[in-house]
């Protein structure tokens, strides 16, 4: 009897560990290259907290990963803006208790209440950008540059590659187009889908590269322009001058990256700490001094790095925010992006 009350006690007393284990633990889900090297250690120094990060390169992969059991097992995912409807529908995302998070007070009037998810409820803004082209210096014309480099066969000057993000990369061919973003208009998408096939089948197109594979084709010669996200067009720029960034002259696709907890996160009070902790006004700043992305944390400008502030291709000026789109969820509309996007791809 007393070897198995001894037995018993020593269950119990593992299963209180593991669940203090647990509790200190955070598990993020997050891009690749999304935060400087001592960001998290310097959170858990300040928190106690260990923390697990994983990495993801596309949406889709990480709404797969979430949908095959993720949404249990991380503590924090950082989705782009315009799949957070869909990510709501299907109950993949737990309510902020801003309660818990003083420092969201911080955010920029522009990401307080956005219109994909109304009152904050399930999301505070992490970083936001634009889509814009790194390119060879001397090798691609313009200041900046224009998208036509890549979507008009005429003025194709080089090797160059594109995204492979659906809404994103047919989000970019429609600004070029001057058409908005969003379009479910049937002679719009037919105007697409005939651009991207014929893009396709140019002697210069390189295919579509998803990550930093894109940047690195540029940084090495092999293209001499290519579409990708700005703080790492400009971060690979920083280490090769033969390169830049710019956001085209016909305008970009906006994008916005939130954090957000998973609807069955293990350890969500971490979670909390941690939303709070980038909110800070200093933290905030030295995620986007580091990212080159700007800050949608508006405590955070007076310690962000002058020489960024005035980059137009980090902070763009007024008259080219008007030329920005924010991708917005279709719901059902969405197929139509999907079919033709696996059109594009398959031909």
């Amino acid at each position: 009897m007393r070897k198995i009350l001894l037995m018993a006690l020593a269950m119990v007393l593992l299963a209180a560990n593991m669940a203090l284990a647990a509790d200190k633990e955070l598990r993020i889900f997050i891009w690749s290259e999304y935060m400087p090297e001592d960001y998290i250690p310097n959170f858990e120094k300040a928190t106690g907290i260990n923390v697990r990060v994983d990495h993801y390169e596309s949406m889709e992969e990480m709404i797969a990963k979430l949908q095959a059991g993720g949404v249990s097992q991380y503590d924090i995912v950082v989705p782009s803006d315009y799949v957070m409807p869909t990510m709501i529908n299907l109950g993949l995302l737990a309510k902020i208790d801003h309660a818990k998070v003083p420092n969201i007070k911080n955010l920029d009037p522009l990401f307080v209440s956005p219109k994909y998810d109304a009152g904050n409820t399930y999301s505070v803004a992490y970083q936001w950008g634009t889509l814009g082209m790194m390119y060879k210096k001397g090798k691609v014309p313009g200041d900046p540059p224009s998208w036509s480099v890549m979507f008009d066969e005429k003025k194709q000057v080089g090797p160059f590659v594109l995204i492979d993000s659906v809404r994103e990369m047919l989000g970019s061919a429609l600004v070029y187009m001057g058409k908005d973003v969003n379009t479910t208009d049937p002679a719009d998408l037919k105007a697409l889908a005939e651009l991207m096939l014929k893009v396709k089948k140019s002697k210069y197109f390189q295919g579509f590269e998803v990550g930093t594979g894109a940047r690195s084709k540029v940084v090495a010669g092999t293209a001499v322009a290519a579409i990708v996200y700005n703080g790492d067009g400009l971060r690979a720029v920083a280490e090769d001058p033969t390169s830049g960034f710019a956001n085209p002259a016909e305008g970009a696709v906006m994008w916005v990256d939130s954090m957000c907890i998973p609807a069955k996160a293990p350890n969500p009070e971490a979670a909390l700490k941690f939303i709070n902790y980038v909110m800070d006004a200093k933290n905030g700043a030295d995620l986007s001094n580091w990212t080159q992305y700007p800050t949608p944390n508006k405590a955070a400008m007076e310690f962000i790095t002058p020489d960024d502030l005035k980059n137009p291709a980090i902070y763009p000026p007024k008259d080219y925010i008007n030329k920005l789109q924010l991708l917005r969820d279709l719901g059902k509309d969405n197929r139509l992006y999907d079919e033709l996007w696996t059109m594009i791809k398959t031909r």
